[in-house]
């Protein structure tokens, strides 16, 4: 064992002090052992006192997470910069980045989730001051795929308890037309093609309105619904010139993605104006198809309501017209005596037809798919009871006008 104030490894007592990196080490001139390293750092504590401490208690240990809380903030930041959002914005959305790295749960996440977080933080903020943004603008933003953004936003609301109203339908459409390049003349775009934004939006708006009403918003993603809206106003607004552009080539001409469902729900909605031209009397005598049903889609849009409750309404109708003169004939008294009645009963027969007026029912209703077979329940579904309270911000999905309560409730009594 080496004396006191001698080297542990050679015994040697030639023991200097050296001043590496401003900080004193007390090291052996024979073997250069090093036998004290100093204190290197100290705390903030202890740095108001000018008191040195150990490393161990120093400022070093948490040298990497101030470091990833650093340029986590600096993202939040230059993101805000980039949306232009105002500053109470960027200091919520940074509040919110700092609460998210201090929770156990992101501390042992992936450096590639860590990099989403900031852009899950201005996500939640703009939700909560109604500020329209959507999901796949912050996604193209971060270069991030949307499935691992909504995973990471999911677990942000959920640890941190943050309460986000969901976006409407008018901020949604104003949103998704903001970067459509049909508004100003370029190269890319006919002249023939190029519309005005304030028009487009109105009326987009307005045939998102009857796709609302007409059960084809409920339960599905709004932005096919957004882009069959938004071809279809195009199109009606100069129908002479766009009529023969199809709806792949408008997207590529507004610089959008054409989701996949969006063919089916644009089918869906033609398939509503459809049903309603036939209820115009100065339609009646055109033959209108899903082309020529487009030129006339302002006139539709004014007269909605009234068109909705008729189209919806007159199909039994008709069914039974086609089916009178079977049961009118000589061979069945019994019908020609019931149409007597009913002709000298008006009323009676108003309520006999008012009883077999077809509702308007869901597309899930109408055309019901084939469902594949689930597994037995476990012990965590059986509990749900149906008596779950609903949040405020899924309260106006289940809302109901009288009339739609009234015609589920037939839709419910059908065999």
């Amino acid at each position: 064992m080496a004396a006191r104030g001698s080297c542990p490894g050679c015994g040697s007592a030639a023991l200097v002090e050296d001043a590496h990196y401003a900080q004193q080490q007390l090291v052996c001139a024979a073997c250069g052992c090093v036998l004290a390293e100093g204190l290197l750092t100290t705390t903030y504590a202890d740095e108001e006192h000018l008191r040195e401490v150990a490393y161990s208690q120093s400022t070093g240990q948490n040298e990497q997470l101030s470091r990833c809380l650093q340029r986590g903030i600096r993202r939040v930041q230059d993101l805000c910069k980039v949306l232009q959002l105002p500053t109470v914005f960027e200091e919520t959305a940074v509040s919110y980045f700092q609460r998210a790295l201090q929770h156990p749960s992101f501390h042992h996440v992936s450096l590639e989730k860590k990099e989403l977080l900031g852009g899950c933080c201005v996500f939640v903020t703009c939700r909560q001051h109604n500020w329209p943004l959507t999901m796949g603008t912050i996604c193209s933003l971060l270069y991030a795929k949307e499935e691992l953004f909504a995973g990471v936003y999911l677990s942000l609301q959920k640890e941190l308890g943050l309460s986000v109203p969901a976006l409407s339908l008018a901020d949604l459409v104003k949103t998704h037309l903001n970067s459509f390049r049909l508004f100003q003349h370029t190269a890319d775009v006919p002249a023939p093609f190029v519309e005005d934004k304030e028009k487009m939006v109105a009326r987009t708006m307005q045939i998102v309105e009857l796709a609302s009403e007409t059960w084809l918003v409920t339960g599905r993603h709004p932005v096919p619904i957004v882009t069959a809206a938004a071809f279809l106003s195009w199109q009606s607004l100069q129908p002479a010139a766009r009529l023969t552009c199809t709806f792949a080539r408008f997207c590529k001409l507004a610089g959008v993605d054409l989701p996949p469902p969006a063919h089916l729900r644009l089918k869906e909605l033609l398939e509503i104006l459809l049903r309603m031209a036939s209820q115009l009397a100065w339609l009646r005598v055109f033959n209108m198809d899903k082309k020529t049903v487009v030129k006339h889609i302002g006139d539709l849009l004014q007269h909605r309501l009234f068109l909705l409750k008729n189209a919806f309404c007159l199909e039994d109708e008709e069914e039974q017209r086609a089916v009178a003169p079977g049961e009118g004939s000589p061979s069945s008294p019994p019908a020609a005596g019931g149409a007597a009645q009913e002709e000298g009963c008006p009323s009676e027969g108003k309520r006999q037809r008012e009883g077999s007026l077809q509702p308007l029912l869901p597309p899930c209703l109408i055309n019901p798919r084939k469902r594949l077979r689930t597994a037995a329940p476990s012990a965590s579904d059986s509990a749900i009871t149906g008596n779950e309270p609903i949040s405020d911000s899924e309260i106006e999905q289940y809302l109901r006008s009288p009339e739609e309560i009234r015609a589920f409730k037939k839709a419910k009594a059908w065999p």
